[in-house]
């Protein structure tokens, strides 16, 4: 029997085998070559319909994982951010999210030093690396999203002008459709586009709260701003130890090393309780507003608090001279706002939006934390402060005692305190957390 012309295919691979052996080994290579081709085209079918799926998903986020990160030679340009501290940071990372969608590098913005945002003259601008640092940012979001430096650009293919759809008939998919097409074709070849139009904080949101959380943990301020926060934080433990000094809090030799505090952001204002008043009437939700002597009710029944404790109240300048804040709180507790304590003179030598920074590091920085859960402000606050728990491995403040608990004092809670306020991070957009009840008790 000729063996080659029993085992052709063998032969290709040097076999010099028996005839049955050979043939064995063509089964074998024809059963694997079967297999292999069902393997193939079983994946190859799995592809399909997850990059189809992808495509329908309204956060774009998921598909752009990628191992070589955000391309430094595309940028986004966005216009000047404006509004309060928090706000800015919501349009920033609109922004950054937008830029990583059309992977981009986003080109650094402006951000706003006044609370001004109708007459354009006032909005005094104020570099982004003078309120966070820029090369830990692009450090801790690195392959996430990229910021860059308009000394970065050259001058190959210009700048394309994007305008941003506005009123009723741009909805969120018409919205979502222009910034794919603008990932391909044309005017993806250009080296900037630019977007013209509204502040990125009036943009359709596409992106998930875990997304704008990624982006908000690369947030560090300067260090100028975060040792004038250390100032404030110092100060309140100092009087916090000489407190506990005092009482029996502080006695049977328990450790005067770590004073703890509660930080309460307290919207109490006449402009927010206007604000709010209509907001409760346009939503027909009764727990938005809150009135001082309800505030200073559930706080003095939160569970666990301790027979003493000092109370940083984050209260807008024009409370400062209303002393009547200080008074009616349940014994025991002893509050502060930054004119009683002795620091308002780190806040008056910066702008507002630098006073807002330090505050918000106050805030975060407290052992307890009670804000309102339609404030943008105390949001991102526990936003952070959950971040902090779950990598701790706690997913929820049900039934058990956690490190850094935050509470809602505009929703009644256990004892008739305030509400536990973890953030749902599987929230699929920013707006709960932005303005709504989201304060979530377990």
């Amino acid at each position: 029997m000729d063996l080659s012309s029993t085992c052709k295919l063998s032969r290709l691979v040097g076999c010099f085998f028996t005839p049955l052996t050979c043939k064995c080994c063509l089964a074998l290579v024809t059963i694997a070559l079967f297999f292999r081709a069902i393997f193939l085209h079983s994946f190859s079918g799995y592809g399909v319909i997850k990059s189809n799926n992808l495509r329908l998903i309204l956060s774009p986020s998921l598909h752009l994982e990628s191992h070589e990160g955000i391309r430094g030679d595309k940028f986004l340009e966005v216009p000047q951010i404006v509004w309060g501290l928090n706000n800015q940071k919501i349009a920033f990372a609109r922004a950054c999210l937008t830029a990583r969608m059309l992977n981009r590098t986003l080109l650094m913005p402006s951000l706003s030093a006044s609370l001004f945002y109708k007459e354009i003259d006032l909005l005094h601008p104020i570099s982004f690396d003078q309120v966070f640092q820029y090369e830990r940012f692009n450090s801790l979001c690195n392959r996430f999203v990229r910021l860059g430096r308009y000394s970065d650009l050259g001058n190959q293919t210009g700048k394309y002008d994007l305008r941003k759809g506005s009123g009723r008939k741009w909805t969120v998919e018409r919205d979502l459709e222009q910034l794919k097409q603008s990932s391909r074709g044309p005017i993806d070849k250009y080296q900037v586009i630019s977007m013209a139009g509204k502040n990125p904080f009036l943009w359709h949101d596409h992106w998930p709260v875990k997304d704008y959380a990624r982006v908000f943990e690369c947030l560090v301020l300067v260090d100028e701003i975060a040792k004038e926060a250390d100032k404030v934080v110092s100060k309140i433990r100092r009087i916090g130890r000489k407190l506990r000094s005092k009482t029996n809090f502080g006695a049977e030799g328990s450790s005067l090393s770590h004073a703890p505090y509660v930080a309460i952001h307290m919207r109490v204002e006449i402009d927010w309780m206007i604000h709010c008043k209509k907001l409760e009437q346009r939503s027909r939700i009764s727990q938005i507003c809150s009135s001082k002597q309800e505030i200073m009710e559930r706080v003095g029944n939160i569970v666990g608090l301790g027979s003493t404790a000092i109370v940083y109240l984050a209260v807008a300048d024009s409370l400062l001279n209303d002393s009547s804040i200080l008074d009616g709180w349940k014994r025991g507790l002893v509050p502060f706002e930054k004119k009683k304590l002795g620091v308002d003179g780190i806040y008056k030598k910066h702008s507002y939006l630098i006073q807002s920074a330090i505050d918000y590091e106050v805030c975060s920085r407290a052992d307890i934390f009670v804000g309102n859960s339609f404030s943008t402000f105390s949001s991102l606050i526990v936003l952070e402060r959950t971040q902090r728990v779950i990598r701790m491995g706690i997913t929820s403040s049900c039934g058990i005692d956690v490190r850094w608990p935050s509470y809602a004092y505009n929703i009644p809670g256990e004892s008739n305190g305030p509400q536990k306020w973890m953030t749902n991070m599987s929230d699929s957009n920013l707006k709960a957390i932005s303005y709504g009840s989201n304060a979530i008790s377990c």
